[in-house]
């Protein structure tokens, strides 16, 4: 039985690589920052995995789990996530965003360069990117602490796999999202007011510019790419995305009409909300991941329908 480490398995990707990887028949190791919070809220999931408690800053206690278990792949999750906290705390974001990153390429380094390793990368790396779209060589231009770290994440790997033999891929995400997205983010915060509009819980939605346009992918297909990479015979990066864009005023229309409701008559825009808009379009250019076998099994729509009705699901018990 194959073994895969998965750090931060209780986040939105890590419970999706984790379900995959069990899927696969993995015997499935999970990193979180606090077992105790963990163990607060369980579900099946997490019943069905070896959960261990690691801070990303003690390379030591790495070391010690990757000698104990002696992973086949690693699959790395943990990290400040982006969304509305991705200028905060930039120290911190630099340490776990970036440097954390390095050090699990040093401790497979020194355990065992077999072990095959997955970054979750992010085309925040891109920020201000000079064309569109966007591909594994398309230069990279960060304009938040987040991007930043995430570059240097990407960087180590290259210089790791190239200097030291490590089996190191980047996947370089596009926006993702699932019922598990948290309510820090506009995907989740639409699906999740409209079911409370639905159900009589609230009036109106609050958001910034509703002609911003990301690249919208499903948090299951992204998994499953970085599961591909690591099964080539040949360590490379991916851009992972669906290779189309959707604008918020679209999200919400798709999310709205799922309940029978019209976004016009309930949305409205907020100038405090308001983001920059990239001066170049932030889309994948998935043609390598495709060359490899991969194509999103869940397409906008889909993605949209899953989010909404798991929030009335959940709100209306």
């Amino acid at each position: 039985m194959r073994i895969a480490l998965v750090t931060g398995v209780s986040g939105q990707d890590g419970s999706y690589a984790a379900e995959l990887l069990l899927g696969q028949g993995y015997r499935v190791i999970g990193t979180v920052r606090s077992i105790d919070r963990v163990r607060a809220s369980p579900t099946p999931l997490l019943e069905q995995i070896e959960l261990l408690q690691w801070n990303l800053l003690d390379q030591r206690e790495l070391v010690r789990i990757l000698s104990f278990y002696r992973p086949a792949e690693i699959y790395n999750f943990a990290a400040y996530s982006s969304g509305e906290g991705m200028y905060d705390h930039p120290l911190e974001i630099a340490e776990i965003n970036g440097l954390s990153v390095a050090r699990i390429l040093e401790a497979i380094r020194e355990v065992d360069c077999g072990i095959r390793f997955c970054q979750a990368s992010s085309a925040e790396m891109f920020g201000a990117a000079s064309d569109s779209p966007q591909s594994e060589s398309t230069r990279f231009a960060p304009r938040s602490p987040y991007g930043a770290a995430k570059v240097y994440a990407h960087s180590m790997i290259d210089i790791y796999r190239q200097r030291y033999g490590v089996f190191a891929c980047s996947a370089i995400l596009f926006n993702h999202e699932s019922p598990r997205r948290g309510l820090g983010f506009v995907t989740r915060k639409i699906t999740h007011t409209a079911a409370k509009i639905k159900l009589g819980l609230a009036e109106d939605l609050a958001l910034g510019n509703l002609e911003a346009r990301r690249d919208w992918g499903f948090a299951g297909d992204v998994v499953r790419a970085m599961w591909m990479m690591l099964q080539e015979p040949q360590a490379g990066d991916c851009v992972v995305a669906t290779g189309q864009t959707h604008s918020v005023r679209e999200f919400c229309e798709a999310a709205f009409r799922h309940l029978g409701l019209d976004y016009r008559d309930y949305v409205r825009e907020d100038p405090s909300f308001y983001r920059p808009l990239e001066p170049i379009q932030l889309v994948g250019d998935t043609r390598k991941l495709r060359s490899i076998g991969w194509s999103p099994q869940i397409d906008f729509f889909q993605l949209v329908k899953m989010m909404v009705d798991e929030d009335m699901g959940h709100l209306s018990t």
